[in-house]
């Protein structure tokens, strides 16, 4: 837990800047390719994810130490090699986890919010899953247990293999030559995230494009098909928790409403977005049918909202990062309260860019549990005095001028979500 919170230190400031550099490019180049309201549910998004991760709330049925111990034939030590090795293994196991997410519907669930973005940037590579909470695919690195390939290893190379799938979330790379042969570039990758009818289910190789190649999933942009991304069913929300378990709600309520025990059952695992023709006729849901004529969902708010939640946005990853680096220092309670708390703060003011009710109601709810943190540590706010002089004068003071703003942009100056033609201009 420590030590991957002490290497999101380094990756989180490289990230942003990163993207800070593709919206300046873009700037020169006047091309559009960031939506304030949908690069800050990226970010949010990003925030739980990490959050999650670094507290530890999955649950690994068997785990790769208990494979290894029996199942390895061999016993090897750690060489270079070994590293390529196990990154090779885990990018072939990668590729077979994310068609299945794509394909079946139970487990669309946990990969929707990635594609949730009608935009892709780099931003939108942050957007990943909360609803994760089961490790159902350890079984995938069996081949690489069977090799003796020793825990700590997987260790190291899984966050790299992670991060180095960032890069290519980005309009503004072209085709880049003999590397379209070998790995995934961002020509790939915008394939991948589309949903024209060409494109749709295509590319899921994570570093290296030869999976998809060699099992029939591949297919290039086309120059006269730009991209159109989202999702089939537009989610038509900023807050990363409702997106997370939309798709799941519905089919808990397909599985409800249908009046067949057989499609009660087979709903989880049918082909993505299948729905029991009983309740798809009952109960219909908006698909799109014609991408070219999908409109963008957005949201139109006065210039003193944007700049607030671009604050929520800052305040709520100093919160983070300041969490992460006080891991050592906290109790596992302490650290569950503190992580349920940012959890709070992001549904809260993303729910406020939807200019829902719901937003109010966390807001309120953050308030609450602030106050009571506090009570909890002695009127101090996870003795923050350590290294923010008047830390805690200084968290009162935001809960207050938070609540405060967030009762006047709901009752005065409310938000307004829209539906904006999109421009699907082809990518450089």
């Amino acid at each position: 837990m420590e030590a991957y919170a002490r290497v999101l230190n380094y990756a989180i400031p490289i990230f942003l800047l990163l993207i800070l550099t593709e919206q300046t490019f873009a700037y020169f180049k006047k091309r559009k390719v960031y939506r304030l309201f949908d690069a800050i549910s990226s970010l949010s998004s990003g925030i739980t994810n990490v959050v999650k991760d670094v507290l530890g709330l999955s649950i690994v049925i068997v785990s790769y130490s208990w494979m290894v111990k029996h199942v390895a034939l061999f016993d090897i030590h750690s060489t270079f090699l070994l590293y390529v090795l196990a990154f090779v293994g885990m990018d072939f196991a990668g590729y077979w986890v994310h068609r299945w997410c794509h394909k079946i519907n139970v487990f669309w669930n946990r990969h929707i919010i990635h594609h949730s973005s009608e935009d892709f940037n780099l931003a939108c590579a942050l957007r990943q899953s909360v609803s994760e909470i089961v490790a159902l695919f350890t079984f995938t690195y069996i081949p690489m247990a069977m090799l003796g390939i020793p825990a700590h290893v997987i260790g190291v190379v899984a966050p790299l293999h992670l991060f180095a799938q960032f890069w290519y979330h980005t309009r503004l790379i072209g085709r880049m030559g003999w590397l379209e042969h070998i790995i995934v570039t961002p020509s790939h990758h915008r394939v991948h995230h589309a949903i024209n009818p060409e494109y749709m289910d295509r590319n899921y190789g994570q570093i290296c494009i030869l999976w998809d190649k060699w099992f029939g999933t591949f297919q290039e942009e086309k120059p006269d098909v730009p991209p159109v991304y989202g999702v089939t069913r537009p989610v038509h929300t900023w807050n990363p928790w409702i997106i997370n378990y939309q798709h799941i709600w519905l089919l808990l309520k397909d599985a409800w409403h249908t009046a067949k025990w057989s499609d009660k059952l087979k709903i989880w695992f049918m082909p993505t977005g299948w729905r029991p023709e009983d309740v798809s006729l009952k109960f219909p849901v908006h698909t799109v049918k014609d991408v070219q004529s999908l409109t963008q969902y957005d949201t139109r708010g006065s210039i003193y909202f944007s700049l607030w939640t671009v604050c929520q946005l800052c305040i709520t990853l100093g919160f983070m990062m300041f969490l992460f680096n006080a891991l050592g220092s906290l109790k596992m309670s302490d650290i569950i309260f503190y992580g349920t708390f940012i959890c709070i703060m992001v549904f809260s003011f993303t729910s406020q860019m939807d200019g829902t009710l719901l937003g109010l109601v966390g807001e309120v709810v953050k308030f609450s549990l602030g106050w009571i943190l506090m009570a909890m540590h002695g009127g101090s706010w996870f003795g923050i005095e350590s290294i923010l002089l008047h830390g805690t004068l200084w968290i009162k003071a935001y809960l207050i001028m938070s609540l405060a703003l967030s009762l006047y942009f709901y009752w005065l100056d409310k938000p307004m979500p829209v539906l904006r033609q999109a421009d699907w201009a082809p990518s450089l």
